[in-house]
């Protein structure tokens, strides 16, 4: 789930472009002959949540107007409608992520836009279409962009704003995880920590609409009776505490359901451990985060007797892994829209925020175990 804000190369006419203030502030002229003679839109400003430094997001991120460049023949001008907040936005500002990019930045790796115009050579949009990033760098908090036609995807424009602005990330992981690690049947079970998060949400909806059953894993809390009747809403089969998993109630549980051939761990440390003792022999376990910030520790036992799997996740690997071929990225859109458009897969709980409340959207995003995703609307 976690995002790297990285170079994005333009296939085509346009030449390779950041999305970083400073190469919206002069961009390169080298451009091929097609290109030269497209007459672009006259440049203009647009309003961006940039940060010139690394360090606590609340202090390094500023509401600044920056220039945008000319629409290019293979660009598109879009608004950017509405972007969420997610825990990687803010592991990039802190400077403690793993890719950082070069500074000065424009934060925001989700999000969707409408087209407003397209370049002469643009074929697969058009304006008025709804578009998502393929893939993270595009810098998604500012009110207006310049992509290039390549750099995006298109969305039906009759689903929910938050479903839109929160598909590129955690329904990809959820639904990825659910697709590439193990043969999952109707009726078959899946365990997850995190529960409550976006990607727990979307596993759980996924999920459910293929006939497959959850185990749900949250902490305790003095809301925990609320949290779980919500989650059960939504499609869980089943809520526990974490504390619940050593205890005698989980064998009854697997009385009544299989045990889980597939098991999801955002949290890591003792959590992820628990998992690993409920998995049926062979299974798996992926990890796609690490919210507790603890290493996954597997028994001895877990792997010599029960023949565990266990494996990583990272939904922008998979992406550029396939980015050759769009075909794969585009049925899965294709089918996570099929499922918002039926009802069966609804955004996380989001916060709404105006752009220029930035600091309260972000100081939100930073406290642990939020419930909440915050979503900047422009």
């Amino acid at each position: 789930m976690w995002l790297p804000l990285h170079t994005v190369c333009l296939r085509g006419q346009t030449a390779c472009r950041r999305s970083f203030v400073s190469v919206f502030l002069k961009r390169s002229g080298h451009r091929d002959a097609n290109v030269s003679h497209f007459s672009g839109r006259s440049s203009k400003s647009c309003q961006a949540l940039v940060y010139r430094t690394h360090g606590d997001p609340s202090r390094v991120i500023q509401l600044e107007n920056i220039d945008l460049p000319p629409v290019g023949a293979k660009d598109v001008l879009v608004k950017v409608l509405a972007a969420p907040i997610n825990p990687s936005d803010i592991n990039m500002i802190q400077g403690t992520y793993a890719i950082l990019p070069d500074l000065p930045a424009i934060g925001g790796n989700e999000g969707v836009a409408q087209v407003i115009e397209v370049g002469s050579l643009v074929e697969s949009l058009k304006a008025g279409d709804w578009v998502i990033p393929r893939d993270a760098g595009l810098g998604t908090w500012k009110t207006e962009a310049v992509f290039g036609e390549d750099d995006v995807s298109s969305l039906p424009n009759n689903i929910p704003l938050l479903s839109a602005a929160t598909l590129g990330v955690n329904p990809c992981t959820a639904f990825r995880m659910l697709s590439d690690f193990e043969e999952l049947k109707p009726g078959d079970t899946v365990i997850q920590n995190a529960a409550n998060s976006g990607v727990g949400q979307a596993v759980i909806q996924i999920a459910a609409a293929r006939g497959i059953k959850t185990i749900n894993v949250i902490r305790d809390r003095p809301q925990f009776a609320e949290l779980s009747e919500r989650l059960k809403a939504i499609g869980a089969s089943y809520v526990v505490k974490e504390e619940d998993l050593r205890r005698p109630e989980m064998k009854e549980l697997f009385k009544v359901c299989q045990k889980p051939k597939l098991a999801l761990n955002g949290v890591g440390g003792k959590s992820a451990t628990e998992l690993l003792r409920h998995l049926q022999f062979g299974g798996s376990l992926v990890t796609y985060g690490g919210m507790s910030k603890q290493p996954v520790t597997v028994p001895v036992s877990a792997l010599i007797f029960k023949d565990v799997k266990v494996r990583g996740f990272w939904v922008t690997r998979w992406k550029r892994d396939h980015s050759h071929d769009g075909s794969a990225f585009r049925a899965m859109l294709d089918e996570l829209c099929a499922l918002i458009q039926q009802g069966k897969l609804t955004a996380p709980a989001c916060t709404e925020v105006e752009l220029q409340d930035y600091h309260k959207a972000l100081d939100a995003a930073m406290q642990p175990f939020t419930s909440s995703k915050p979503v900047l609307i422009m």
